[in-house]
């Protein structure tokens, strides 16, 4: 498993709008063989873990250690993961949330739930954020080297630098 892209995805549910099967289909555009099994009931299940997911996200960005690692075995008691050593590759043996029977959002939630845990455990519960940009509430996962990400895209962060420019240059200028 990498761990890293789990916790990334994961960002990315929250990121995402899922009012119907379709949505998650179009989420899942790299997944394709999940979107047979994609239902409404899925992306129902999703969007009611996208607001029990955000506080974890927000507690990091906050720097409420305790808050993530509270938030986060929450809810790993309420969803409990199974994970399995997947052998696909038998050079590059590495864990997968198993899917026997799993619904699509049973699958995309433990994946979101391991990738998160392990990420707080090897980089710290502090990796995780919320987009510095305004208005933008997008969430992401920080893993520069020094901590140092701010923006939940190269687009927010774009903008967020246009606008401080613009700032400084109509504050320089007296107007």
């Amino acid at each position: 498993m990498d761990f890293i892209r789990y916790a990334e995805a994961s960002a990315g549910l929250l990121n995402a709008e899922l009012p119907d099967d379709g949505a998650l289909v179009a989420h899942l555009a790299h997944r394709e063989w999940l979107h047979p099994s994609c239902t409404d009931r899925d992306a129902f299940v999703l969007r009611r873990f996208q607001r029990e997911l955000r506080p974890v996200f927000e507690a990091s960005d906050a720097g409420d250690a305790a808050g993530v690692i509270e938030a986060l075995n929450a809810l790993m008691e309420k969803y409990p993961i199974t994970p399995m050593i997947s052998d696909h590759d038998p050079d590059d043996l590495h864990l997968h949330v198993a899917t026997r029977s799993a619904s699509v959002s049973e699958l995309l939630i433990g994946e979101s739930l391991l990738g998160l845990a392990t990420l707080v455990c090897d980089l710290g519960p502090t990796r995780l954020g919320v987009c510095s940009a305004t208005p933008c509430t997008n969430v992401y996962v920080d893993t520069s080297p020094n901590q140092s990400r701010r923006y939940c895209s190269e687009r927010c962060s774009s903008r967020a630098n246009v606008a401080a420019y613009r700032a400084r240059q109509k504050a320089d200028s007296g107007v």
